[in-house]
């Protein structure tokens, strides 16, 4: 045999193998969920501080002596 037919032999071995392809869609998945709770959480973030400000406004309000 030559190295020629022995490359190919083995790459055509290697592109059937489909043992690790469950891992690799597993890793996508969860690359996914993580980007998409990043989303959705940065922006909840951004109403969340606005919401706290707001009560700190008015807390400092509330705060202040009458006169």
């Amino acid at each position: 045999m030559t190295l020629v037919h022995n490359t190919k032999t083995l790459l055509r071995r290697y592109l059937a193998d489909e043992k690790g392809l469950s891992a690799v869609e597993y890793g996508l998945l969860a690359a996914g969920i993580a980007i998409g709770l990043y989303l959705i959480l940065s922006g909840i973030g951004v109403d969340l501080r606005a919401i706290f400000n707001s009560v700190k406004g008015d807390l400092d309000t509330a705060a202040k002596p009458a006169g």
